[in-house]
């Protein structure tokens, strides 16, 4: 049982859909500024994209659980990701799942191509993301307050 504790870092798992790539890296870092949080290893497959053309980005974390007589620290894989991400890894998952991981060449070949609309409609979608936010910038008056979400966001939430 200790070894299963210590050695497998995603029996919990949670999985983040955002609708931009900058909301991925947002919510990592207010994940990361938790104080009930430690970060164990971090993956981007986003910067760093799989081969087969997988991008997501993966934080292993350790949270603490309460018990009746203890607090144990577990660890909890997070996958974040936008809508186009997702769809792309679920469809590749079904075929690499169908074929047991050997696909054939034209199909390797197909999802590499959808793995590269998924990241121009991502691209795409972010610079919209950014222009509307210019023009809503550009609206507002210098002393309105523009909103915000604090790192400690999820934190302030939670309470």
């Amino acid at each position: 049982m200790d070894s299963v504790k210590e050695n497998i870092r995603d029996i919990v798992g949670i999985r983040v859909v955002c609708s931009f790539i900058s909301d991925i890296y947002r919510i990592s870092e207010m994940i990361e500024h938790q104080k009930d949080v430690t970060l164990v290893t971090k993956k981007d497959y986003i910067k760093h994209p799989k081969p087969n053309g997988y991008k997501s980005l993966h934080l292993i974390v350790s949270v603490p659980v309460f018990m009746s007589d203890r607090v144990e620290q577990v660890y909890v894989e997070i996958q974040i990701r936008t809508v186009a991400m997702g769809f792309w890894a679920s469809l590749g998952h079904k075929i690499y799942y169908k074929y047991d991981n050997a696909i054939p060449e034209h199909l390797s070949k197909e999802l590499a191509d959808a793995a590269k609309v998924a990241n121009d409609l991502d691209q795409r979608m972010e610079q919209l993301h950014k222009e509307v936010n210019e023009v809503k910038e550009q609206d507002q008056p210098d002393n309105e307050e523009k909103p915000h979400f604090p790192i400690n966001f999820l934190e302030s939430f939670i309470k």
